[in-house]
């Protein structure tokens, strides 16, 4: 894989959402005690009791939120949804509490339940649409609580630089990633960060020069930085430079032994290398 496909497809090294109303229908288990010849009577065990009530309070706090109660309605969702047995009251409690909780800003509240919810259903197609939107949603919340007390950081400016990339306004990215510099010319990420988009950008005579100035000055602030070093082997591997691709691989596998495409870049390169060392056989005349 190339540097420039590499560093498109996502990689990193220093690397997120409104609701649905559910129908349901819930039932309570009865035990029937048998008595001699001519009658049963059926009777209510005081946990079957005791479940009736709680399915009762969730079902109209449920209610309650459906129609804008939110805050009588959390404190009753917050107390009982965990516990209810029949896991499609479940549900629908646990995505209500969610989003009364994002209405009333209480975010903490709203990961408490969509941690549970995550883990009683996993998978579930409805609850990892409101996990999506939550956490976006929240991301969007704490961005917005950055900008207010600190406008010109370089956290916004980074924030700024990544929403920039997802655009794929490259140039613009580049440049938010230079005022960053502007302010803090050691702060470790950034010119690593600014090697990536310039490989990003559409190829030009320059692009690979530029970059690896970039992530040459990186490796000078942060000798740690794995990616950096295995950028700095694919370019070397792409301009046939063997053995400084073989170098800077084997760095970044040495940080980082979990850095699969690292390794996968070395065995190429040493491979490519063997290959060029090796003296070609003479045929002999017949």
């Amino acid at each position: 894989m190339s540097a420039a496909n590499w560093i498109r497809l996502g990689g990193t090294f220093s690397g997120v959402p409104p609701f649905l109303m559910f129908k349901s229908v819930f039932f309570l288990s009865i035990f029937l005690i048998p008595f001699p010849a001519s009658a049963q009577i059926k009777a209510k065990t005081p946990a079957a009791s005791a479940s009736a009530s709680a399915s009762a309070g969730v079902e109209q706090a449920i209610k309650l939120s459906e129609v804008g109660h939110c805050a009588d309605a959390l404190p009753i969702l917050r107390r009982s949804a965990s516990h209810v047995s029949d896991k499609d009251l479940k549900r629908r409690a646990g995505i209500a509490g969610v989003r009364c909780a994002m209405n009333l800003n209480h975010p903490e509240q709203a990961v408490d339940f969509l941690q549970w919810l995550r883990h009683d259903f996993p998978g579930d197609p409805e609850v990892l649409y409101v996990a999506t939107h939550a956490y976006s949603d929240l991301s969007v919340r704490a961005s917005q609580e950055l900008m207010q007390p600190a406008p010109t950081s370089y956290q916004v400016h980074e924030l700024n630089a990544e929403s920039l990339e997802v655009q794929g306004k490259w140039e613009e990215a580049a440049g938010e990633y230079r005022k960053i510099l502007q302010q803090n010319p050691r702060l470790p990420g950034i010119h690593y960060r600014l090697g990536r988009v310039l490989l990003s950008a559409p190829p030009s005579d320059n692009m690979a020069e530029d970059a690896k100035k970039e992530f040459q000055q990186e490796l000078e602030i942060d000798p740690k930085n794995a990616g950096a070093e295995y950028v700095m082997g694919e370019l070397a591997r792409e301009a046939q430079q063997w053995d400084d691709a073989i170098k800077h691989f084997a760095r970044a596998t040495a940080l980082d032994h979990g850095f699969t495409d690292a390794f996968f870049g070395l065995g190429r390169s040493l491979i490519s290398a063997t290959a060029r060392r090796k003296p070609l056989r003479r045929s002999r005349p017949l």
